[in-house]
């Protein structure tokens, strides 16, 4: 299913199809540095199936698969979920491939990822969540028109917390 469709990618609900791409996004350290630890090929298709089984219960949310339009070509992840510690409020993230970067491809995900969010629910506010050493995420996000509006610490992680008013958009 179709998600949303940028310039240059296409965003739409991971399929199990999707296992080996999921399995190499998940399983790459580089990756994963900033957003948790890295996953087994068995994890990685427990947690893919968990995925595909929100889109269910939660159609207009969840992690999906990104594509370059004209290639086809795996990209990473798109992703508007809740946040584990406060599930009310909502937050948009990405995972890209370590080919990808340097392409613009988060900027553009933000970009109409915000939109997105904001034309399919009533929240008034979105956020995004970076560990305090990933810079350059929080750059896309200030470039995008997000504040940062805290920090916390999560486990033994310091994390910076971003959000962005529908009036802002």
């Amino acid at each position: 299913m179709l998600i949303l469709e940028t310039p240059r990618l296409i965003v739409r609900q991971y399929t199990m199809e999707d296992a080996a791409d999921f399995f190499a996004l998940n399983s790459n350290s580089d990756v994963m540095r900033y957003i948790r630890p890295v996953k087994t090929r068995k994890e990685c298709d427990a947690f893919l199936q968990d995925n595909i089984h929100f889109y269910e219960l939660n159609p207009k949310f969840g992690r999906w698969a990104t594509f370059e339009r004209e290639t086809h070509k795996f990209v990473g992840s798109f992703a508007i979920i809740p946040i584990e510690e406060e599930s009310e409020n909502i937050q948009i993230g990405y995972a890209l491939m370590p080919s990808e970067w340097g392409k613009g491809f988060a900027t553009e995900l933000v970009r109409h990822g915000k939109q997105y969010f904001f034309d399919m629910h009533n929240s008034d506010t979105l956020y995004a969540i970076t560990e305090q050493l990933n810079v350059a995420s929080q750059k896309v996000l200030l470039k995008c028109g997000f504040a940062q509006s805290g920090k916390f610490v999560s486990g033994m992680r310091e994390l910076v917390k971003f959000s962005i008013s529908r009036k802002d958009v």
